[in-house]
């Protein structure tokens, strides 16, 4: 049995893992990854970056077909779905290399090949190696779940990890659940061509705001999309080509292909945590604001510490351990400032409170803004009218941002920076925009802030009344 000793040992190669890894070795640490499966994790090889590859595939195809109101004439697209998936793979085979074994061995970080399972509380096994670890950070992600519907485990069905073998276009595709994964993919096959089919057992985009996600879903219709919501799938059956799902309520819905959409689970099962004290919720590892686990000497991080499930989240908390681990400061990691995106058609993104959690949290104290992308010169000229911007603010500060609309997920950037640094309204209302952009959406929300303190106030009017009259 071969033995290392190492400062920090991170257990999973995705995003989360591979940050740490990066920075704690390139300022001097000793670091160990063990990676059992693929170098970048589910964001690389399954999730964030095929997902929005296929995307854009589907968004080229509604492109030409639907082009006419630019003055050029709609075209029937000739699509090839195999070279939808190839697009797909040459899009992730562009960033492996960032991800894999060359580069972080190349940047010092020993990496192991292998799962790794606790076997004490300071001590993991890959394979015939013992690593000791100072610190150890888990950082295994999470992986589809699959809900206990009666038949399911009886007929084929898709996850967003199979999804990607798939060559031959789906000629029905079924959708349970109606969450971000499930409405952005519905929205990519029917673009190319397929039918579509989502069954939801409560709303469609239920962890949104209902206005901003109706917009999202009004679009989705309209385009083809079959939307059931309050139809909770109770029963599977059929065969490859031919499969039926029956709902609670008595529905039926006969399609092709399924694929399963309804949530994810940490992984935490080839762990073995209990040989390391660490304990588990029902979400994932048990983490304090720290992110380090009942073992203080392993921290938990990204998806399997059972939080929000984001990419960007996973690289948030590995800058937040790094400070702990290698500088032994205090460091915190807090989800208020946390933005997340869904790349559906129009984007529906959101950072901080909605407005009904602000409601709850401030009541009376709350003033929300709104501003329309009907009223922004760009997004008329785009033919992007459609969507929203509103803004929760509470005593002049932002605390929270809901957007719909064109490139909603490129604007709430904006509001993250804004939450993250507790600035004020009029601090993005002194922002100069350039025109015409869509960007303006985000200062004219802050101008609609203030309209009615300016231009619907007494005081002002008779200020400005004075100083017409007495200054020469």
């Amino acid at each position: 049995m071969k033995r290392i000793k190492t400062d920090i040992l991170v257990i999973g190669a995705g995003s989360g893992g591979l940050s740490v890894a990066a920075g704690a070795v390139q300022m001097g640490a000793r670091v160990t990854l063990l990676e059992g499966h693929k170098m970048g994790g589910d964001c690389l090889n399954y999730g964030c970056v095929p997902s929005k590859a296929l995307i854009a595939s589907g968004k080229a195809a509604h492109g030409q077909a639907h082009s006419a109101v630019y003055g050029v004439a709609d075209a029937v697209p000739q699509i090839d779905y195999a070279g939808a998936k190839d697009h797909v793979r040459s899009v992730i085979a562009q960033i492996e290399p960032v991800d894999s074994v060359e580069r972080f061995e190349g940047l010092g970080v020993e990496v192991i090949q292998a799962f790794g399972q606790f076997i004490s509380d300071t001590e993991v096994q890959a394979g015939d190696t013992v690593i000791t670890a100072r610190r150890i950070v888990i950082a295994t992600g999470s992986s589809p779940l699959v809900p206990p519907i009666e038949g399911i485990d009886t007929v084929p069905y898709l996850t967003n990890e199979t999804l990607w073998d798939l060559r031959e276009r789906p000629e029905h595709l079924v959708v349970i659940g109606g969450g971000p994964i499930g409405m952005e993919m519905a929205q990519a096959h029917v673009r190319l061509g397929s039918k579509v089919t989502v069954i939801e057992g409560d709303k469609a985009l239920g962890k949104d705001d209902p206005e901003a996600a109706a917009v999202v879903l009004e679009n989705l219709r309209a385009e083809g999309i079959e939307i059931l919501e309050q139809a909770k799938a109770a029963r599977i059956e059929g065969k490859a080509g031919a499969i039926t799902v029956h709902t609670e309520d008595g529905r039926v819905v006969h399609g092709t292909h399924l694929l399963v959409a309804v949530g994810r689970m940490s992984n935490t099962d080839k762990l073995n945590l209990e040989a390391a004290g660490i304990e588990t919720t029902r979400t994932g590892i048990k983490v304090d604001d720290s992110l380090k686990t009942t073992n203080r000497r392993v921290y938990a991080i990204g998806d399997v510490a059972g939080g929000l499930q984001f990419t960007h989240v996973a690289g948030y908390h590995a800058g937040v351990i790094i400070r702990s681990m290698l500088f032994a400061l205090p460091s915190k990691a807090k989800t208020s400032h946390i933005p997340w995106a869904t790349y559906t058609d129009p984007e529906l993104a959101q950072v901080g409170l909605t407005e009904a959690q602000a409601r709850d949290a401030h009541g009376d104290k709350l003033e929300v803004v709104r501003f329309h992308y009907e009223h922004n010169d760009r997004a008329i000229a785009e033919r992007k009218t459609k969507g929203l911007i509103k803004v929760m603010v509470v005593k002049g500060r932002p605390v929270g941002a809901t957007i719909a609309g064109h490139q909603a997920g490129e604007l709430i950037n904006l509001w993250a920076l804004v939450l993250a640094n507790n600035m004020k309204m009029s601090q993005v209302a002194a922002m100069v925009s350039p025109y015409p952009t869509i960007g303006e959406v985000n200062k004219r929300a802050a101008g609609a802030y203030f309209t009615p303190r300016l231009f619907e106030s007494d005081l002002v009017k008779r200020v400005v009344g004075l100083v017409q009259r007495l200054i020469p």
